[in-house]
């Protein structure tokens, strides 16, 4: 009689409020880590003015290129 008062209401927590408790959990985690934190942010910044720096160096390399050896786009057979 006893095992039956606390297996009963085990049985109800494990069937119906962890499969909630857990799925509302994992949205909650979902949700927060769809934004970036600030370190991420910063990241993307460093990385986009990187990118530019490479741009404009590879255009001035290609004019230079360009200027002293005019055929080096042209594929060598």
């Amino acid at each position: 009689m006893f095992h039956a008062f606390f297996f009963v209401p085990v049985i109800v927590f494990l069937v119906i409020v962890a499969p909630i408790w857990l799925v509302l959990h994992y949205v909650t985690r979902w949700r927060s880590s769809r934004t970036l934190s600030r370190e991420d942010e910063r990241m993307l910044v460093d990385l986009w003015e990187s990118a530019k720096r490479m741009e404009l160096r590879i255009q001035t390399l290609e004019k230079i290129l360009d200027a002293e050896a005019p055929q080096w786009r042209r594929p060598t057979p």
